[in-house]
Order: C-alpha cells, then sequence, then structure tokens
C-alpha cells in the first residue's frame, strides 16, 4: 500500500483520482474507482442544476466511499455550485477559473460546509493563487494529457508547482496510465495522480465502445493541441488549448478557423450526430498521448489494482537498486 498526503487527507487507500472529464465521467466509473480504493470524480459543469442532487444521489447508490465533483469555474453558474455544496461530496474540485472569479470565496463556502477543495492549474503561479485561496489539493496538469491543458509538460509543471505551493499535496496530471507513471510523480514529490485517458478506456466509461477502441489502437502520436474544438463549439476556456485527436474533420478544418467560425452552426450538429453513431473520423474527441500505453478496455478497479501494484514494485525492488552503498 502507498501512503501518502492525498490518502490521509481523503481517507483514501490509493492516491489516484479519477479526472472530473465531462461527458467522460459517469456514476458507474467514478462508484467504480472510488471503491477501488482511490477517489472518483465525476464532471458536473454540463449538467443543469436542478439535475445535480439526483446525479450526485446515483453515485451514492454505488458507493459509501468519497467521492467528489467537477465545476470548471468560468462555465459554472452560481445554482450549480450551490447544489454541489449543498449536496456534501467529500471533494469539490475546481479548474479554468475567469481571472475576475474569488476564489476564496468558493473554497471557503466548501469548507464551511466540510467539503475539501481539489484545484487543478498549468502553471506554478496559478498554483499560488489557489493556494493563497486556500485549495486543499493542487492538481498540476502537464500538456501530455487529453482535454485541455496548458503549454507546460507535465514532467516540468509538477515540480515547480510542488516548489511553489510545499507543503500542501500536489497531484500530477498528464502523461499518467500506468504504475511507471505513477512512480515517476511519486518520485518527483506528488502526493498522487489523476487520470483522465486511461480511465477512459473501460468497462465502466460512458465513451461511445468504438471510441474506446481507438484509444486502445493509438500510438500516440494522433493526437494535436489546437483550438479548433472550442471555435466548434462555441465555447471559451480561459488560457486553454485543447489535445484533441487528429482525425478527419480536424484536418478539415487546420489553418481554415476563421471560415469554421462562420460555419459552426452548419457544421456542429454533424459532428454532434457522429459522435453520438461513434464515427471516430467526424467527431470531436479528447484523449491524452498516454494512449500509447493503453493496450485493453478492463474494469477501472483492474486499472488501480494494477497501477498501484507496478507502483510497489518500482519503489520497493527496482529504485532501491540503483543506489549504490
Amino acid at each position: 500500500m502507498i501512503k501518502t498526503a492525498l490518502t490521509e487527507l481523503l481517507g483514501i487507500q490509493h492516491p489516484i483520482a479519477l479526472a472530473g472529464m465531462g461527458g467522460g465521467t459517469s456514476p458507474e466509473l467514478v462508484a467504480a474507482v472510488s471503491n477501488a480504493g482511490g477517489i472518483g470524480i465525476m464532471g458536473a459543469t454540463d449538467v443543469e442544476a436542478e439535475k445535480l442532487p439526483g446525479l450526485m444521489a446515483a453515485i451514492r447508490e454505488k458507493t459509501d466511499r468519497p467521492f467528489g465533483m467537477n465545476l470548471l469555474l468560468h462555465g459554472a453558474d452560481e445554482d450549480q455550485i450551490r447544489e454541489v455544496l449543498e449536496a456534501r461530496p467529500a471533494v469539490l474540485s475546481t479548474a479554468w477559473s475567469r481571472d475576475d472569479q474569488d476564489l476564496a470565496e468558493i473554497f471557503d463556502r466548501a469548507h464551511d460546509r466540510g467539503l475539501k477543495v481539489m484545484h487543478m492549474v498549468p502553471t506554478a503561479a496559478d498554483a499560488s493563487k489557489a493556494a493563497n485561496a486556500g485549495a486543499d489539493v493542487i492538481v498540476a496538469q502537464g500538456t501530455d494529457g487529453g482535454g485541455h491543458i496548458g503549454l507546460v509538460g507535465t514532467v516540468v509543471v509538477v515540480p515547480s508547482v510542488i516548489k511553489e505551493v510545499a507543503p500542501l499535496p500536489v497531484l500530477a496530471a498528464g502523461g499518467i496510465a500506468d504504475g511507471r507513471g505513477l512512480a515517476a510523480m511519486l518520485a518527483l514529490g506528488a502526493a498522487g495522480v489523476l487520470i483522465g485517458t486511461r480511465f477512459l478506456a473501460t468497462t465502466e466509461s460512458p465513451l461511445h465502445e468504438a471510441f474506446k477502441k481507438l484509444i486502445v489502437e493509438s500510438d500516440g502520436t494522433d493526437t494535436i493541441v489546437t483550438d479548433i474544438a472550442d471555435i466548434l463549439m462555441g465555447t471559451e476556456w480561459p488560457g486553454a488549448l485543447e489535445r484533441i485527436a487528429r482525425n478527419r474533420i480536424v484536418e478539415r478544418w487546420l489553418g481554415r478557423t476563421n471560415e469554421l467560425r462562420r460555419r459552426r452552426e452548419e457544421v456542429l450538429p454533424a459532428m454532434r450526430k457522429a459522435r453520438g453513431q461513434g464515427d471516430g473520423d467526424e467527431a470531436i474527441l479528447y484523449w491524452g498521448q498516454t494512449a500509447a500505453l493503453i493496450d485493453e478496455v478492463v474494469p477501472a478497479g483492474q486499472v488501480i489494482e494494477q497501477m498501484v501494484a507496478e507502483a510497489e514494485v518500482i519503489l520497493r525492488e527496482r529504485l532501491p537498486r540503483l543506489v549504490a552503498g
């Protein structure tokens, strides 16, 4: 068993968190991660406020262990924040705030209700702001990951954030899919890891089976960092680009973003239809470079079990032998 500041803070068995991916999480996946000893986190920003209590109740029907709810602060409204806080999950997970948002006010409200606050950042400067606002855990996200990311690699941003906010526990995110990645991030000083892509390719994931197959088949070179997805969706993430699959729809619009802005209302319905049908060529798909390390779709509990077992061998047996004398 690997004990860290994260496992002690949250009362969980393993220092592994599920990324709160919008559209990539479900009560089944969240509960599976928590039941396996990690911390499951549900992406909630795209869920209407009145549906959030039912969503959290569905998670509680499947697990009695700690779980979290993730809100992207730039896109979450006050009703959503209120519903999450009133339901009192173990963790309020947040990310991508606007510069004019009062993090301390939001974090204080969470603490008043007994929640721990986990805030994800792409830079050490953002980590400092979150720490000063009262975050209990900082997630340092590297550009290796899928979805919306910053511009600093995981191996650089993790120790930079740790140095900035010590002694707060820091989780590493981006580029981690197995026990080797977990061990490496612990060696950098992280208190655990937050994982997205590996959990997309699990039996409990709500991702279309055709897209899970694409992740398994990926060699890690088939993604691109761009803003095409946000232009198509008509959304704006402050300070972020996104890593998405480099497929036919993306190739079609590379270098034509001004035209895409004009034609998005025409193009968007077809993309959404393709996503619903499992069409990997015409749907916007988010996954990270760790797809290269994923060979099969397995239950989330098996992912955690194998990841921890592999990391324990590395930490207990392989690394100590490298130190002479």
